[in-house]
């Protein structure tokens, strides 16, 4: 579990984190703060005089988008690449958001395509109240041009676009491992961890049967019912989606289900609420869970022989373990190979023997995978304080995964107020949105 967050200044981040106590270590502390904003002032316009951050245009951009992409750097040693096919939509990550933005980075002297990244906004519930959240997804940079400042510009650039309409705080998220991922957002934009999460992935094998034991049941929710259970059902998160309607709604979204012991039952159903889709109260042990299938808004593609592809933002760290996922030896790897995957979301767990009630979730998520065109895993994420955590099964087959979440506060008005939600420390148990897993 990662140490607790400590709000600090940049420059405290670079120098001794003792306290100062002299006029000279004052001094010193001052002098190596301002040599920091200097460099820093010095990469911007490096940038600037050589670099053009434009709006993505459809007509014209997305060939040459879909090759800078394949051409970032994320190649695994052994000449088998992975990368994620958006299928011709650049923007399937971000669209499902009203207020979105992709930003190119061009070199001016040629026009060049150098970068890319995705900015989105959302409305998120957190103990703390409501708060307007700007979400930063698929910051790339050409191979050939990185240590320019053109990632450091582009990141400027979209947090002026979210910081324009409203936004409060800018989440994005890496693997833990991804050393230069995280120096350009904790030590040149000033992002904090605010939580550590786990993703678990286990292959879909059509040759298992999974069976559920004939205590257990599983059934499907209308979504107006899905709608009011989890109104009431995701307050104890530390952070959730306020637009849980619209998830629910997407077809991406494949259902909601309840998962109980049939002799406790779990809910009331001839109450008169439950007739008119309001579910008000819930007795005996169950779990909650929503799937989402992401294999018809991208997927997962495989390349031999082929130098500098990407591989999908939090599962980077991933692209060795796949082939064990898979098992499939990577020199057996055809080229040309796709597949897509299930991600369970919404997550929630009531009562006692909850470590049974989930294993049946992740078997019937298995089943269901079987039936889901080029389906080949199952996926989930959550956060290391999620009650649900550990009763996840624990099968030799599953990885798990460490993801890094960063926060930051754009807003420079009542200090104290706004950064409440950084303040109060790490988020332990948040809702993983399926739109920008």
């Amino acid at each position: 579990m990662h140490d607790p967050v400590k709000l600090r200044s940049h420059s405290q981040d670079n120098q001794s984190s003792e306290p100062i106590e002299t006029q000279e270590q004052l001094l010193l502390f001052c002098a190596g703060a301002n040599g920091l904003a200097k460099k820093r002032n010095n990469m911007v316009d490096k940038a600037v005089n050589k670099v053009l951050i434009r709006e993505f245009n459809a007509d014209t951009d997305i060939e040459v988008v879909g090759k800078l992409e394949r051409n970032c750097e994320l190649e695994s040693k052994r000449g088998v690449s992975i990368f994620t096919n958006m299928m011709c939509d650049p923007l399937c990550r971000i669209r499902f958001y009203p207020l979105h933005i992709m930003l190119i980075a061009q070199l001016l002297e040629n026009e060049e395509l150098v970068g890319v990244v995705r900015g989105c906004i959302k409305h998120v519930g957190t103990g703390f109240g409501g708060h307007v959240i700007g979400c930063i997804l698929g910051l790339r940079v050409s191979p050939t041009h990185r240590r320019m400042g053109i990632g450091f510009q582009l990141m400027n650039s979209v947090e002026e676009w979210l910081l324009r309409h409203g936004v409060q705080y800018t989440f994005l998220a890496t693997e833990r491992s991804n050393t230069a991922s995280t120096n350009l957002f904790t030590s040149k934009c000033n992002y904090m961890n605010i939580s550590s999460l786990v993703i678990f992935a286990q292959p879909i094998c059509s040759s298992e049967k999974y069976m559920l034991p004939q205590n257990i049941k599983i059934e499907k929710l209308h979504v107006e019912q899905a709608i009011s259970l989890y109104e009431n059902k995701l307050r104890g998160k530390d952070m959730f989606p306020t637009d849980m309607d619209v998830i629910l709604k997407e077809k991406l979204s494949l259902g909601t289900w309840v998962c109980y012991f049939e002799e406790q039952g779990w809910i009331n159903l001839d109450s008169e609420e439950n007739n008119h889709g309001t579910i008000t109260k819930t007795h005996g042990s169950l779990v909650i869970f929503s799937i989402w299938n992401t294999c018809e808004a991208y997927k997962l593609h495989i390349q031999k022989s082929q130098p500098l592809r990407y591989f999908h933002d939090t599962l980077i760290h991933a692209k060795e373990k796949i082939f064990s996922w898979l098992k499939m030896p990577q020199s057996n790897v055809s080229v040309e190979s796709s597949f897509g995957f299930l991600f369970l979301y919404g997550i929630h767990g009531e009562g006692e023997q909850l470590g049974e009630l989930m294993k049946s979730v992740w078997n019937f998520a298995l089943g269901l995978g079987e039936n889901a065109k080029d389906g080949k895993l199952i996926i989930t994420e959550m956060g290391l304080c999620d009650p649900l955590l550990k009763h996840v099964p624990d099968n030799p087959s599953i990885s798990r995964i460490h993801d890094i979440w960063y926060a930051k506060s754009l807003s420079s008005h009542h200090p104290d107020e706004q950064d409440a939600l950084l303040m109060e420390g790490p988020l332990g148990n948040v809702f993983v949105d399926p739109r920008e897993f």
